[in-house]
């Protein structure tokens, strides 16, 4: 019998030992990653009036690296779709480094965007490029998604948060149950990597009463469709301006140029850098009577898709969490809802609005803000996900349902 079950097993056992190795060694990255973007972020505002004016040069450099050393790897994203289809056999390792890199540039001189892309594509080819030496059926997809978690989860410290979105970003509708336990153990094997390493989570103690009626359920709703309504207008206009940019621009280091200097400009127009990086700065005055404006939520999404659409690299999600919670602020005193909880709610919300996915942000809304707060998310993160009209920021995400 224990012969059986082993045999029955054993391919299991095996991925999931290899999921806590890379989860081990995906944190490792992150924590690295992680603790030189702040660094970097932080000289850049010290140091703002000297970074800006360079940026547009910072991005000929990111497309010189790219065209001689990255070729096809541009795609990023891209790459880890393709992959976890499986309509490529390998990812480029050398994506990696060079994610990492014109990402520290990126943010270093002043460009808006985030993090998490370049986490992913970490856990991505580390997970895939660890599964393509296995002989396990499936394998080199199953640990992709893995990797993809503990990338997630390695930098931002939200396990749950990062299962749920590596297994169910990939197709809209569909959830890869045969990655969960791998996935699961990487995304738990890196968090507390990152932890012991000593990176730190974002939180926020609300301390909010929840109350539940019939008004504060309609508020709920209401709040829902709008943060549904932005994220599916941030996805496309991202999507739009790619192309825009391609159609307009088509030699890269000329559109990186132009864009760049563009953008730096408006940096130093639109309260002196306030925009440039993550936006943390703006999320922590969400939540400490900071100030914010009520066109930070904008601003911020036009130029995050501007720097991204002109060829500079990081992620989005960050910058969504900075747009989702600055509109809650400007949105709670309209719909007469708490203004911490507004912008928390929105925070989760826009995320997953953007990225077409459902239970991804409800997790990381209670890993952020407190489970008590579980039926909130719950329900503005579904009635969000309802109203995003079916847009996603991945462009290569696919749709299966039961029901067409």
């Amino acid at each position: 019998m224990l012969k059986q079950i082993y045999e029955d097993y054993k391919d299991t056992i095996l991925l999931a030992l290899v999921a806590a190795i890379i989860g081990i060694g995906v944190a490792s990255i992150d924590v690295l990653f992680g603790k030189v973007l702040d660094y970097l972020g932080a000289f850049r505002d010290g140091h703002v009036n000297w970074m800006l004016p360079f940026f547009p040069f910072a991005g000929l450099i990111i497309v010189y690296i790219y065209a001689n050393v990255g070729k096809d790897c541009t795609k990023g994203m891209g790459l880890i779709f393709s992959a976890g289809f499986g309509d490529r056999d390998k990812i480029p390792k050398r994506l990696i480094p060079l994610a990492i890199i014109s990402t520290w540039l990126t943010h270093l001189f002043g460009g808006s965007a985030g993090r998490e892309g370049v986490a992913i594509q970490i856990g991505g080819t580390f997970g895939h490029s660890v599964g393509r030496k296995l002989h396990i059926k499936n394998c080199s997809e199953i640990l992709l998604v893995s990797g993809m978690a503990a990338g997630f989860s390695g930098l931002f410290l939200t396990p749950l948060a990062a299962i749920f979105f590596a297994l169910e970003v990939f197709v809209v509708g569909s959830f890869e149950y045969i990655a969960l336990f791998p996935t699961i153990v990487a995304a738990f094997s890196a968090y507390y990597t990152s932890k012991a390493l000593g990176l730190t989570q974002f939180s926020v103690d609300l301390s909010i009463p929840t109350q539940a009626n019939y008004v504060v359920l309609l508020k709920l709703v209401l709040i829902g469709i709008i943060f549904g309504i932005v994220g599916a207008l941030f996805a496309y206009a991202f999507s739009s301006m790619k192309i825009f940019f391609g159609l307009k621009l088509k030699n890269p280091f000329i559109r990186i140029f132009v864009v760049g200097t563009v953008i730096s400009i408006l940096m130093f127009v639109l309260h002196h850098g306030r925009y440039s990086g993550l936006g943390s700065n703006i999320i922590r005055a969400c939540f400490t009577d900071g100030k914010v404006y009520s066109y930070d939520w904008i601003v911020k999404c036009m130029l995050t898709i501007m720097t991204l659409s002109a060829g500079f690299q990081g992620g989005e999600v960050t910058t969504l969490f900075t747009m989702g919670s600055s509109l809650g602020v400007i949105l709670a005193p309209f719909v007469g809802l708490p203004i911490e909880l507004t912008a928390a709610l929105g925070y989760a919300a826009v995320f997953g609005s953007a990225t077409n996915t459902i239970l991804a942000p409800i997790f990381i809304g209670v890993e952020v803000f407190g489970y008590e707060y579980l039926p909130y998310f719950f329900l503005v993160c579904s009635i969000s996900y309802v109203f995003n009209a079916n847009k996603s920021i991945y462009a290569m995400q696919r749709k299966s349902y039961l029901f067409q």
